[in-house]
């Protein structure tokens, strides 16, 4: 049998997350279990085990187990209650907890981890475990350590072999992934503006991605290298720097900067100061190789 609690328990206010995870708005959150839903009232704690899930605002939770954290809310005391109605109106969850198998949906995202936590005051939601792994309609983020969201920056932060791979086979991978996300337009917004200009209504709204360590940029055609680098994606453009190599084929050519569009497939190869940009060319493999200086349109 599915134990249900509504947890009717005022969270603190937050900004949207361009639509995508944000269990800082909506009303009480819903949370169901098979295995039976413990109150522990001296620990302000409830525990659901066993498929346990938690609904709030358009996201959903499943996890093996679910523990939520409350708290008086404004300083008011917490009003005793028969365990099997949980806390009172009186209370607001600070902290939300995910164990095991850990899935999050929204209408178009979905995340997946071993663990999960968020925390209502700092309005971030930290995925930790094997198989690291946002999809979204336009993007597929992975990472080996962790990845963090945070709403009100509406930014997200992937650390350990982490990857962004667009729908159509781009790929840019480093050390740490910082990625940035456009504000979706509101409703009313939406309506004025005709179909084909108004942004998409989900979290992968991406904006720009910060790169750091060992970055890697994969094209159909190519392989960039360099320390660090930034990707915009509205205007496809990518720019690395520091140790850059461009490789296409057996080809090879280095320098200290690097700009790529990622739509076109065009680079731009800049020397360090004082020096030439290097290169080893393969006869017969240097068609479309890029060459020094010339503009990545």
């Amino acid at each position: 049998m599915i134990r249900r609690l509504a947890l009717a328990c005022a969270l603190l206010a937050g900004a949207a997350f361009a639509q995508g995870v944000d269990l800082n708005q909506g009303g009480p959150i819903e949370v169901t279990a098979r295995d039976g839903i413990e109150w522990r009232q001296n620990d302000q704690l409830v525990i659901a085990r066993g498929a346990a899930r938690a609904v709030r605002g358009g996201v959903t939770i499943d996890s093996d187990v679910l523990l939520a954290r409350y708290r008086p809310r404004g300083g008011a005391p917490v009003e005793t209650r028969p365990a099997s109605e949980g806390p009172s109106g009186a209370s607001e969850i600070w902290r939300l907890e995910a164990e095991g198998s850990v899935v999050i949906t929204t209408a178009t995202d979905r995340a997946e981890g071993d663990r999960a936590i968020y925390d209502m005051d700092q309005a971030v939601m930290v995925l930790t475990g094997r198989n690291l792994r946002l999809t979204s309609p336009d993007n597929v983020l992975t990472a080996r350590d962790s990845v963090e969201y945070w709403p009100q920056r509406r930014m997200a932060v992937a650390r350990g072999d982490a990857v962004v791979v667009t729908k159509d086979d781009k790929r840019v991978r480093a050390d740490v992934l910082v990625a940035y996300f456009r504000e979706a337009p509101t409703e009313a917004s939406a309506t004025t503006r005709p179909a084909a200009a108004a942004a998409p209504a989900s979290g992968s709204n991406l904006d720009k991605v910060e790169a750091y360590g060992r970055v890697e940029i994969r094209t159909p055609t190519e392989v960039v290298r360099g320390d660090s680098g930034v990707y915009t994606p509205p205007n496809g453009l990518a720019r690395l720097l520091g140790n850059v190599s461009i490789v296409r084929g057996d080809n090879t050519l280095t320098g200290c900067e690097a700009i790529v569009n990622m739509d076109t497939g065009v680079s731009r190869l800049v020397a360090c100061p004082n020096e030439r940009v290097r290169g080893i060319i393969v006869p017969g493999e240097g068609q479309g190789l890029p060459a020094p200086g010339a503009p990545a349109r």
